[in-house]
């Protein structure tokens, strides 16, 4: 039987994304986030628009969507209730929050160089997108209690790094979901996929080759940062 209810938030469940961006003292800001989605070479963030990370991607222009896997829950709990803005937001304070500029270090995590931007890629992350802000928008702008509380960040990925062993055999463009254990969050608490598929989807008898954008023609021609 189903009943009405309100909950709090309604986060179903998302993959766990680490953004690096880059301070404008030149340092890397690290921060976990779960509000996220992918079309295509397109991926689209909601965030807080008086974070760190907001206002470095406002600024740059560029970040890096690190993935954790399943292995890596215990770094991002360790970047849990930190933030990159001195002073902290009141919203944040409010919810224990504190200011830490090193990120990496408190993590465990190891920075490593991108490609074709500034920010730092994580190591230990099994997936690595490399991506440039294509737009922002504000979120419920009709509201005027809400509206400036919320950016909608839409980002073109420039590079994917894919750890090898999460790589369909015989094929380096395709990522087997079979191997692939994303970190994913659900009502604010940590879970992993189960193990194997549940059955086979119709979907997935549609080549992924069909699905390919242009935008992965166009990352070919990004100049290396």
């Amino acid at each position: 039987m189903h009943v009405t209810s309100e909950p709090g938030i309604l986060y179903f469940g998302t993959p766990v994304v680490l953004i690096s961006s880059t301070n404008e003292d030149g340092s890397a800001n690290l921060a976990p986030m779960s509000s996220a989605f992918w079309l295509g070479w397109r991926g689209i963030l909601g965030l807080s628009a008086a974070s760190k990370t907001t206002q470095n991607l406002r600024r740059t222009g560029e970040c890096v969507l690190n993935l954790p896997s399943v292995n890596e829950v215990a770094a991002v709990n360790r970047l849990a209730r930190t933030t990159g803005s001195d002073p902290v937001p009141e919203v944040k304070l409010r919810r224990g929050y504190r200011f830490e500029p090193h990120k990496f270090v408190v993590s465990g995590l190891t920075p490593i160089a991108s490609e074709t931007i500034s920010p730092p890629r994580v190591r230990e992350c099994p997936v690595q997108l490399e991506a440039k802000v294509e737009a922002m928008h504000g979120l419920a702008e009709g509201d005027p209690t809400l509206r400036g509380r919320t950016a909608v960040i839409e980002v073109r990925i420039v590079r994917v790094h894919v750890e090898q062993n999460i790589l369909t055999d015989g094929d380096p463009d395709r990522i087997d979901p079979d191997k692939w254990r994303p970190l994913i969050m659900s009502f604010q608490e940590f879970y992993g996929l189960a193990p194997h598929k549940l059955q086979p989807s119709i979907l997935g008898q549609i080549p992924e080759r069909l699905y390919r954008s242009p935008d992965v023609e166009r990352a070919r021609g990004e100049r290396a940062a």
